[in-house]
């Protein structure tokens, strides 16, 4: 089993904040549906670490205050991405993730850290 997920280390999130590190790739997931944004996450994060990319932006969007009709849920991304990470189709991907800062959507984003291939993938 792979070790828990981890924050991002001080060390890193200073160089974001500073503008010294930047993400290699990122994608913009709010808007979809569920299950939509389960499978092009997944996409995403695959084809991220096959190309051997560390560090990744996850925008999901903060959900919204308003008047929404009964049932509907604002926000749903940003609450099941990361449990997402958590499930067995992409533990194996994700090293960690933390919130992103103000200037890559803050709240409504996230880093994620992606393992590094080992040997030949099938």
């Amino acid at each position: 089993a792979p070790p828990p997920l981890a924050p991002l280390e001080r060390r890193l999130r200073t160089q974001l904040r500073r503008g010294q590190q930047g993400v290699e790739a990122a994608i913009d997931l709010h808007g979809m549906r569920q299950d939509e944004a389960h499978a092009a996450l997944r996409g995403f994060l695959r084809s991220q670490q096959m190309r051997g990319a560390k560090l990744v932006l996850v925008v999901t969007g903060k959900g919204g205050a308003g008047d929404f009709g009964f049932g509907s849920e604002r926000g749903v991304l940003r609450r099941n991405v990361p449990h997402w990470l958590s499930l067995a189709d992409l533990r194996p991907l994700v090293l960690g993730f933390d919130e992103a800062e103000q200037r890559h959507g803050g709240s409504g984003a996230l880093y994620i850290r992606l393992r590094r291939l080992r040997g030949p993938q099938s």
